[in-house]
C-alpha cells in the first residue's frame, strides 16, 4: 500500500504536466490513441517474449511520433490519432491470438492495478517526473505559447516543432509508465478529469496545472482509500471518483 501511495502521488504530478498540455492543445484523444496503441507493442512482447513493457513503450513513441509525422503531411490530427489508435489495437489482438499459452498480467495492464507497483517502478515514476520538471522550468514560456496559440508562436519563430515533438513523446512515455496503475481502458481519464475539473475555475496554464495536481491526488489516493474499503479495483474507484469531482464543477455557473 506504501508503494501504491507514493507511486499515485508521484504519477498525479507527472499526469497534470502532461494533462494541462494535452487539454490546452485541445488533444486529448491523443492520449487515447497512443495508449492503444501500447497494446500493440504488449501484444508483440508476449508474441517474441521480451518484455511487454520495452515494447509497449516503442509502440508509443513511435505511434506519438507518427501522428506528428502524419499531421505534418497534411492529414487532420484526429485522423492521424484514428490511424495509429486503430493500427495498435489491430496488432494487439493479432499478436496475443498468435502467442502459445497463457498471456500473463494482461489483465493488469487492460485493467490496471495499483497494487502491482515495485520499488522499480517507483524510481521510473520519479525519474519521469523529474525530468517533466526540468523541462517545464528550461522551456516554461514556450510550452504556455505553443499550448494556446501555434499560429502565433511561429510568426515569432518559436521552435514550435521541437516542443511539439518533445511533449509528445514525454506523453507517451506517461502514458506507458502508468498503464499499469490504472490500465489501457481507463487510463485517457488520468490525463484529462482532473484538468476539466481545474478548467471550470481557472484558464491560466499554471493556476490549471497547479489545480489538476491536487484534483489528481485527491481522486488518486481517495480512490485507493475507496478500493481498500469496500473492496473493488483501484482503477475503477480512482477513475469514478475523479468523474465525481467533474460532475460537482460541472454545477458551477
Amino acid at each position: 500500500m506504501t508503494n501504491a501511495m507514493i507511486g499515485v502521488t508521484l504519477i498525479s504530478i507527472a499526469s497534470a504536466m502532461i494533462g494541462t498540455y494535452i487539454v490546452t492543445r485541445r488533444m486529448v484523444f491523443i492520449s487515447g490513441g497512443i495508449t492503444h496503441a501500447c497494446f500493440g507493442g504488449l501484444g508483440l512482447g508476449y508474441y517474441l517474449g521480451v518484455s511487454p513493457l520495452l515494447m509497449a513503450s516503442l509502440f508509443a513513441v513511435g505511434g506519438s511520433l507518427g501522428v506528428e509525422r502524419l499531421s505534418r503531411g497534411g492529414a487532420r490530427r484526429d485522423s492521424a490519432i484514428a490511424v495509429i489508435w486503430a493500427l495498435g489495437m489491430a496488432l494487439g489482438i493479432l499478436f496475443i491470438f498468435l502467442t502459445h499459452g497463457f498471456v500473463p498480467e494482461l489483465n493488469t495492464f487492460l485493467f490496471g492495478n495499483v497494487l502491482t507497483i515495485t520499488p522499480a517502478d517507483l524510481w521510473s515514476f520519479a525519474a519521469l517526473t523529474g525530468v517533466l520538471l526540468l523541462f517545464y522550468y528550461l522551456f516554461y514560456p514556450l510550452i504556455v505559447s505553443v499550448s494556446f496559440d501555434q499560429d502565433f508562436a511561429r510568426t515569432r519563430n518559436l521552435p514550435v516543432g521541437f516542443i511539439n515533438v518533445a511533449m509528445t513523446v514525454l506523453v507517451a512515455v506517461t502514458i506507458v509508465l502508468t498503464i499499469r496503475m490504472i490500465g489501457i481502458m481507463l487510463l485517457m481519464s488520468l490525463v484529462s478529469l482532473p484538468q476539466m475539473v481545474a478548467e471550470r475555475f481557472t484558464r491560466r496554464y499554471l493556476p490549471m496545472m497547479l489545480a489538476s495536481v491536487g484534483v489528481s491526488l485527491a481522486g488518486c489516493l481517495g480512490g485507493l482509500w475507496l478500493a481498500y474499503l469496500i473492496s473493488v479495483p483501484a482503477s475503477a474507484s480512482i477513475v469514478l471518483l475523479l468523474v465525481a469531482f467533474y460532475g460537482v464543477s460541472a454545477l458551477k455557473r
